[in-house]
């Protein structure tokens, strides 16, 4: 089948390129000139791991392509993809579907024959409906369905997500629609993985739920830290036995700085506001985002009480500052809440971070970027963990220990057992719910 991916963003072109990989023509489009040129040169703008390697395959292969015309891309198409931002809007917390709708007008415009349109991006619920009146409106006479297929691939394991999916979730109006989703589909089919078929608004809130859900899960284990540092408990223990249960599960579960990323902050707020204009208000939604940012001022607090009070004159090394390991991704990380407090506070920053310094660099200014945790550490008052790469879990820490100003660590991602620190020569460790020493 022929497929047009409007947007090159993360979830556009991972799932353009994964579609190629299914055997699908895939036309991906977008309106920056840069980016297009990037990936025609055979250089992916975003991090993730192995995308880098499937797409140039199926660009060999000839069945994915790149282009700023989206007439072409569209020509003969069986399904066109919206996968654009939808950003929060500011002033009241909805989703900002201004590219969603721009795409559908533009598509209907260029479509000539009859075609699926598929809405790729986090949309709330009657999005689709709405995208179905401006097509309408745009062209009247023209022959087409609408779509919802919500996104759940995790940054740094999207591929394996698309590929081998938990489920994967169609709302459609006719059979016709669901049948084109189907051959889209059709190599997860035959390997038996979950196709949910519903409705347009289920499929919509499907994404909602779960995305809500996650968050509140985080946010819940974060308030259980909290609470075991005061009552002398191990949260790693306690999530441990919490999640042996198989009606609660192990997966986000671990204590940390907070949720971050494109997905859970935008969609949180999105789920209140469509809750609040329905008069059926998302009252633990609500509390979770305000948890999160409260989450996030408590690990300052923890900073400063390892710094004696202030973070004035003090130098920090973070090493971490992208939402979460194996991405680039910077946006609404515990870093930009973090370390702006730190610079505000009077401190030189030093931060290492394996993928994250070319969005860092205009984030988070005033702060010095160095390669190797090891030199960003020499000579620091204090050691922050603040995210979980592999290449920060083995560290030498009495090397560190030993090269620093005040040998002070804060692991706000419990990568590193106190005894360890201890035993390496800090004089004081803090994590995340769990006992510490030495501090200030």
């Amino acid at each position: 089948m022929k497929i047009a991916m409007i947007g090159t963003g993360y979830v556009g072109l991972v799932s353009g390129v994964c579609f190629s990989d299914f055997g699908h023509e895939v036309v991906c489009v977008d309106k920056d000139p840069r980016k297009i040129e990037m990936l025609e040169n055979g250089e992916v703008p975003i991090f993730e791991p192995g995308l880098d390697r499937l797409m140039a395959k199926n660009v060999e292969a000839g069945r994915l392509s790149f282009t700023l015309d989206l007439n072409s891309a569209i020509d003969g198409a069986d399904a066109v993809f919206i996968a654009v931002g939808t950003p929060t809007r500011r002033g009241d917390g909805h989703a900002d579907l201004t590219y969603v709708m721009a795409a559908a007008e533009e598509i209907a415009k260029a479509a000539k024959n009859y075609v699926v349109i598929v809405t790729k991006s986090t949309v709330p619920v009657g999005t689709n409906r709405q995208v179905k009146a401006v097509v309408t409106a745009a062209n009247p006479g023209l022959d087409f369905d609408v779509a919802s297929n919500p996104e759940f691939l995790r940054e740094g394991a999207a591929i394996d997500d698309f590929m081998k999916p938990d489920r994967v979730v169609v709302g459609v109006e006719t059979d016709r629609a669901a049948k084109v989703m189907e051959e889209i589909y059709r190599p997860l089919y035959l390997r038996d993985f979950p196709i949910i078929t519903t409705d347009l608004e289920s499929a919509e809130m499907i994404k909602y739920g779960a995305n809500a859900f996650l968050a509140t899960k985080i946010t819940f284990i974060n308030e259980i830290a909290a609470l075991c540092e005061k009552v002398g408990a191990d949260v790693k223990q306690v999530s441990k036995g919490m999640g042996l249960d198989g009606r609660i599960g192990n997966k986000f579960l671990h204590a940390g700085p907070g949720y971050g990323g494109s997905c859970f902050p935008k969609d949180t707020k999105a789920l209140a506001r469509i809750g609040q204009d329905h008069a059926s208000p998302m009252s633990i939604v609500e509390t979770v985002i305000k948890v999160n940012e409260d989450v996030k001022r408590r690990m300052i607090e923890k900073l400063q009480d390892l710094c004696g009070g202030s973070f004035n004159g003090k130098t920090v090394a973070v090493l971490g500052v992208t939402f979460k390991p194996n991405t680039d991704d910077m946006r609404d990380a515990p870093s930009l809440t973090i370390v702006p407090a730190l610079v505000g506070g009077g401190a030189k920053v030093r931060a290492c971070d394996p993928q994250g310094r070319r969005e860092g660099e205009h984030l988070l200014p005033g702060i010095a970027w160095i390669e190797d945790p090891y030199e960003a550490a020499k000579g620091a008052d204090l050691l922050v963990i603040l995210t979980e790469w592999n290449e920060f879990r083995a560290l030498d820490l009495r090397r560190i220990a030993s090269d620093m100003q005040s040998p002070r660590m804060a692991d706000l991602r419990n990568v590193y057992a106190p005894s360890d620190a201890e035993t390496a020569g800090f004089e004081a460790y803090e994590s995340i719910g769990r006992s510490g020493f030495g501090t200030l």
